[in-house]
C-alpha cells in the first residue's frame, strides 16, 4: 500500500514544478511579436513607402516629360490617357505603355534631338 501513496505524491508534485518552470503567457509571446515588429520595420514599410512613391509619380506624368520604362525604353511622352501613355522613343516612333510602366522622369535635356 505504502508504494501507491508514494506514486500519488509523485504524480501530484510534477505538474506543480513544470508550471514552476514554464514562462507565463505574455513572456512567450515577446518573441513573435518582436519579429513581427521587425519585419513590419525592414520590409512592410518600406516596400509601403516606395508604393506610394511610384503612385505620385504615374499621377504626376505629362506631355513633353521624358521617361524611361521598366523595359528600359525612353523616350518623350506625346499623349497622356487614364490608363495608357504614348512615348515616342524615335522620330516618328511611338509606343504606347501603361501609365504604371513609367519608372522614372528623367530631367529635361536627358534624350537630344539628333
Amino acid at each position: 500500500m505504502n508504494l501507491f501513496i508514494n506514486d500519488a505524491l509523485a504524480g501530484a508534485a510534477a505538474p506543480a514544478a513544470a508550471a514552476a518552470q514554464q514562462p507565463g503567457g505574455l513572456v512567450g509571446l515577446i518573441f513573435p511579436i518582436g519579429l513581427i515588429v521587425i519585419l513590419y520595420f525592414f520590409m512592410i514599410r518600406p516596400q509601403v513607402k516606395r508604393q506610394k512613391e511610384h503612385k505620385a509619380l504615374v499621377d504626376s506624368l505629362k506631355k513633353g516629360d521624358e521617361v524611361q520604362t521598366m523595359g528600359g525604353l525612353m523616350g518623350r511622352i506625346t499623349s497622356v490617357d487614364e490608363n495608357f501613355v504614348k512615348v515616342e522613343v524615335a522620330d516618328g516612333v511611338v509606343v504606347t505603355v501603361r501609365r504604371a510602366a513609367i519608372e522614372a522622369v528623367m530631367p529635361k535635356g536627358t534624350l537630344k534631338e539628333s
